[in-house]
């Protein structure tokens, strides 16, 4: 996944409307959000949320209890300083999600569109499990937005997995029940494809 080392490279020697991931308006993950009938209420945490402006939009639609995760503290840097005042309405949390211990039950949105891919390594993707496992509340959603099969071999220099909503189900495991998945293919700031599986699982029991 690289280290937080790297990331904070990234985002201090780019603007983040260049990097290839750039979204202005996350309209897939919002219709995934619209799908599972979220309400402001929620708790929602965006998983290597970084500069991500779901944020923005988020707090745009009234919620109250937002969470941003990511190893880098230079691109969440770039998201509290774009939303100035509003900022203090978010909790910013520098992690490496593989080494976070949420708090028990305490999520009702686990958002990834960041992440997931990057865990090349089974221990990574393990940890991960583990993480997620231990925040999402039964009855929670699970948002995974990774690499689709047809995706690029590698982002940001690094290299990546590729998912399928069946690789997604299997990783996730019977405890988790997949409500709805869509392609997409996002084209970069610089013109490229990039082609991702958005999938919205519901955790149905504990682990």
């Amino acid at each position: 996944m690289g280290d937080a080392r790297h990331w904070n490279e990234v985002y201090e020697t780019k603007p983040a409307e260049t990097v290839s991931w750039y979204e202005d308006e996350p309209c897939n993950s919002l219709a995934m959000l619209d799908a599972a009938g979220i309400k402001p209420d929620a708790a929602v945490v965006d998983v290597g949320g970084g500069a991500s402006r779901l944020v923005d939009c988020l707090l745009d639609r009234g919620f109250t209890r937002v969470s941003v995760l990511d190893l880098s503290s230079a691109a969440l840097d770039v998201a509290r300083g774009r939303l100035a005042g509003r900022a203090g309405q978010v909790e910013w949390v520098v992690q490496d999600v593989t080494c976070w211990e949420p708090a028990p039950g305490s999520i009702d949105v686990w958002h990834d569109r960041a992440v997931l891919h990057f865990l090349v390594d089974d221990q990574d993707r393990q940890a991960y499990l583990r993480a997620l496992g231990a925040g999402l509340k039964p009855g929670g959603f699970a948002i995974l937005a990774p690499f689709a099969l047809t995706g690029p071999e590698k982002c940001s220099g690094l290299p990546v997995r590729h998912y399928s909503p069946g690789s997604l189900q299997s990783l996730l495991g019977p405890q988790f029940s997949l409500m709805k998945s869509l392609a997409a293919t996002h084209i970069t700031p610089g013109g490229s494809r990039q082609d991702f599986i958005y999938c919205l699982f519901r955790r149905t029991v504990a682990a």
